[in-house]
């Protein structure tokens, strides 16, 4: 669901974002991204907190509907997309023991649990979805491979699957 906010800048200041649908929800950036990312962020956030007190979750308001809105005089519209949470889902991963105390000592150093480390370093090291990547056997199931050949790597798909 994305809603409308407003981007607002004055010189010599931040990015400042409001959103004409949650009255007090506000963020900023020192950069047009930053500002855009922040966005989304505090929108969950504020979302996450009216849902914890029981408040009813507006429509999104859609642009004809805030053409008079004088919030907006001097601002830029775009959408903020509401990433609604996913569901956390427990896995197990079979690795060698000093590959866990080494991530179990890096996670600790950042402050991090171990599931946090593993998938903060996994979003950090995926520049592409994943299924577009050619990932090493070693690394996950091979069912319906052919049998990798010694330092190959195998498609992201099984052969006569689509990509």
């Amino acid at each position: 669901m994305e809603y409308i906010a407003y981007l607002h800048k004055d010189k010599n200041s931040d990015y400042g974002v409001s959103f004409p649908d949650f009255p007090g929800c506000i963020t900023a950036g020192s950069t047009l991204e930053e500002a855009h990312r922040m966005a989304a962020e505090a929108l969950v956030l504020h979302v996450a907190g009216m849902r914890e007190d029981g408040e009813a979750i507006p429509k999104p308001s859609t642009h004809d509907d805030l053409r008079a809105d004088p919030a907006m005089n001097g601002a830029v519209a775009f959408l903020a997309e509401l990433r609604e949470p996913e569901r956390t889902v427990r896995i197990n991963i079979t690795a060698r023991q000093s590959q866990i105390e080494e991530i179990d000592r890096r996670a600790r150093a950042k402050g991090l649990t171990r599931s946090s480390y593993i998938v903060q370093s996994a979003e950090r090291e995926s520049c592409l979805p994943l299924a577009e990547k050619s990932i090493p056997h070693t690394h996950r199931s091979t069912a319906g491979y052919p049998p990798p050949v010694r330092g190959e790597s195998i498609p992201a798909a099984p052969p006569g699957t689509p990509a």
